[in-house]
C-alpha cells in the first residue's frame, strides 16, 4: 500500500491538514470538508451524489483515497460501522421474502439502464481480459472459461444459481449443447432470460436458491454469493452439495474481501457501507476463509484462480458506456442517480486497483472426482 496522507483527513481548523498533491484533487468548501471528516468515505459518496464536489478523473482520485494512509475515524463513523456489524451478526436479512429484496431494489430498476452500460450478452460480472481487447470479448471469454473449467459435455444438465439475464445459460446451451436450469430473484432478469433462451434447452425460474432439490451434473454461480448474506453462507454450500451429483464440479465466481472486522481496512468498510445503503441492499463480501466448504458437505476445492485486475478494467468499461449512453436513459433517471452510479462504478474500480478486494473463480468437486482435475486458464 502507498503510505500517503489521506486526501480526506481534514483538520477543519484554520491550519488545514496538508493534502497530497494531485491534479485530480477536488475543491471542497468548509461545510463539505467537515461533513466528510465526520462521515468518512460514506460522506464522500453522499456529497458527490449531491453535486457538492467533482473531479476530472473520479477513479484516479478515489484510488488515491484508498491507497493513502487510513484517515482517523470519527465517533459517528465508528457507530455506523458497529451497527452494521451487529446487524449482519444478529439479523438474517435474506430470510423468506428478504431473498428477493436485492432483485427488486437493484436488478429490477430497469433493463434499459443495464443495456446502456453492459455488453450485448448482458453480463454484469467481471470479464476475463487475458486475450480480450473489448468488453464484449472479455465477457465471452469469461463465459467460455467457466464452460471449459467444467469440461462441459453435450446433454449435461447445469444449475446456474443467480442466472442474471441468462448470459451463461445461453452460452452453455448454444455452444456446448448443455441443458441449463437458472434461478434468479429478479423478475426483470427472469423475463429477459426466458425470452433470449426460448429456443434453447434452458429453464429460467424466479426462485430462491434454497428451494432447489433436484440433482445436476454441474453447478455454476457467477457473483451471486455476495447477495447470500453472512448468516446464509453455510446453507448456500449445503444447497450446492445437495444439488450436485457425486463427481460433479461447482464453479463459483466470487468477489471476496475482509470487511467490518477488527482488522479490516476502515476506508473499505466505509465504502462498503455506502454500497449497501445505496446500491446493493443487504450485500456481503465473503472472506476467503468463508469460501472453504463446510465440513458437513462433500465439497472440496480443486482450483482457485484470482484475477482482480480484470475487474477494474471491466468496471471502467461499464462506467464509460454508462456515461456515453446517458442521454438515451436520462428521461428515466435524474442527475443525482447519474452521479451515484458513477461513484459506485469508479469507486469499485478504485478498490480493485488498490487490491482491497479480490475476484476469483473457484472450482469445487463433490466427493471423488471422476478424473483428475487439471486447472484451466
Amino acid at each position: 500500500m502507498i503510505n500517503k496522507k489521506s486526501p480526506i483527513q481534514f483538520d477543519c481548523t484554520p491550519e488545514v491538514a496538508e493534502q497530497i498533491p494531485s491534479k485530480y484533487e477536488p475543491e471542497f468548501d468548509l461545510a463539505t470538508r467537515r461533513r466528510i471528516d465526520r462521515e468518512g468515505i460514506f460522506g464522500l459518496g453522499e456529497t458527490f451524489e449531491e453535486g457538492l464536489w467533482s473531479t476530472d478523473r473520479l477513479d484516479e482520485y478515489l484510488a488515491e483515497v484508498f491507497a493513502s494512509e487510513a484517515p482517523r475515524i470519527s465517533t459517528f463513523a465508528w457507530s455506523r460501522m458497529i451497527l452494521a456489524v451487529l446487524d449482519k451478526r444478529i439479523f438474517n436479512r435474506q430470510a423468506g421474502r428478504g431473498a428477493f429484496n436485492i432483485g427488486e431494489k437493484h436488478y429490477d430498476i430497469g433493463n434499459d439502464l443495464f443495456r446502456s452500460m453492459l455488453d450485448s450478452s448482458m453480463s454484469y460480472t467481471s470479464g476475463y481480459w487475458a486475450t480480450a481487447d473489448t468488453l464484449e470479448q472479455a465477457q465471452v471469454a469469461k463465459l467460455d472459461l467457466i464452460c471449459r473449467k467444467l469440461d462441459l459435455k453435450p446433454g449435461q444438465h447445469i444449475l446456474d444459481i443467480g442466472c442474471g439475464w441468462g448470459n451463461f445459460a445461453e452460452h452453455a446451451a448454444k455452444h456446448y449443447g448443455a441443458r441449463v436450469t437458472g434461478v434468479t430473484v429478479s423478475k426483470e432478469q427472469a423475463e429477459f432470460a426466458r425470452k433470449r433462451c426460448e429456443e434453447l434447452p434452458v429453464d429460467i425460474r424466479l426462485q430462491d436458491y434454497r428451494e432447489l432439490h433436484e440433482c445436476f451434473d454441474h453447478v455454476v454461480s457467477i457473483e451471486m454469493i455476495e447477495a447470500v448474506g453472512r448468516k446464509n453462507l453455510p446453507a448456500y454450500y449445503r444447497v450446492v452439495d445437495r444439488c450436485l451429483q457425486d463427481g460433479g464440479l461447482f464453479v463459483l465466481q466470487v468477489i471476496s474481501g475482509n470487511t467490518l472486522t477488527r482488522n479490516s481496512d476502515r476506508r473499505l468498510d466505509q465504502f462498503i457501507l455506502w454500497l449497501v445503503r445505496y446500491i446493493f441492499p443487504d450485500g456481503y463480501l465473503p472472506r476467503t476463509d468463508e469460501l472453504l466448504p463446510p465440513r458437513d458437505t462433500g465439497l472440496r476445492i480443486e482450483d482457485w484462480h484470482r484475477y482482480f485486475d480484470d475487474y477494474e478494467r471491466t468496471l471502467l468499461a461499464w462506467a464509460s458506456q454508462f456515461n456515453e449512453h446517458w442521454e438515451q436513459i436520462a428521461d428515466q433517471y435524474d442527475e443525482r442517480f447519474r452521479r451515484r452510479w458513477n461513484f459506485y462504478l469508479n469507486g469499485c474500480a478504485a478498490i480493485f486497483r488498490s487490491q482491497l478486494i479480490d475476484v476469483s473463480q473457484i472450482v469445487y468437486t463433490k466427493g471423488q472426482a471422476l478424473t483428475r482435475y487439471h486447472p484451466v486458464r
